[in-house]
């Protein structure tokens, strides 16, 4: 039996300080992992060609501009379709998420979920090194996605979904992806996880990105009861 090629689509933008140690954290987890920079003023994507050269499982991806989040693991997204990829994963560099939560995400897909949630807010998840300000904000918006929502990808869910008509930039694009996800039909489980703050860089966060998930989940909403999604 072939196993399915999972590739990890990693965003990077000035993450010269954190680059390397998550690709390293990586190396056993049974993934290609490609990077994709966005012209990262810093180096990044200089780092992350020297490191691929190392280390035979990495690729990496440059993009002229900085676009937002969604913009760039959509980009990722076509590449690992392109490069025959079954299963395509998403994280961030930062080591908000743990490179060790890997596996049970691909378990899941491997059991039958066509995309697997890593979440904070089911049982056995948490977060860590956050104060009560941001948990209160962070639980407030995830109730507000899953209110009027209702609410690791197969290769089938991409195709699916029309990659195309995904226009969020930032965090919100989750948020987009599952809904279009769960709106034909996959099925979506979610496995717990433990979410850190960040301890190295700066948090990409604007109030552009919380406008945007503001207004993105009612419209969410509004497309799929007009018939548009």
């Amino acid at each position: 039996m072939q196993v399915p090629q999972a590739v990890l689509c990693l965003p990077t933008y000035n993450e010269l300080e954190n680059l390397e140690p998550m690709l390293r954290a990586l190396g056993d987890k049974g993934v290609r992992v490609l990077v994709i920079d966005d012209n990262s003023p810093d180096g990044t994507g200089e780092l992350a060609d020297r490191l691929a050269q190392e280390l035979d499982y990495v690729d990496v991806l440059h993009r002229e501009h900085k676009e937002g989040l969604g913009p760039a693991y959509l980009a990722g997204f076509r590449r690992a379709l392109s490069d025959g990829a079954d299963l395509v994963l998403e994280m961030d560099c930062d080591f908000s998420h743990d490179p060790n939560d890997l596996p049970r995400l691909l378990g899941a897909v491997e059991d039958g979920a066509d995309l697997a949630l890593g979440s904070r807010y089911v049982p056995g998840g948490g977060v860590r090194n956050w104060g009560l300000v941001r948990r209160l904000i962070s639980e407030g918006g995830s109730l507000y996605a899953r209110v009027l929502l209702g609410v690791d990808y197969r290769r089938g869910v991409l195709e699916a979904i029309d990659l195309d008509a995904v226009d969020s930039k930032g965090y919100a694009f989750q948020i987009e992806t599952t809904y279009r996800a769960l709106r034909a039909g996959f099925e979506v489980v979610e496995v717990p996880i433990t979410f850190a703050d960040r301890e190295v860089g700066g948090s990409k966060m604007s109030k552009a990105i919380v406008a945007e998930a503001i207004w993105k989940v009612p419209g969410l909403r509004l497309a799929a009861l007009f018939g548009r999604l």
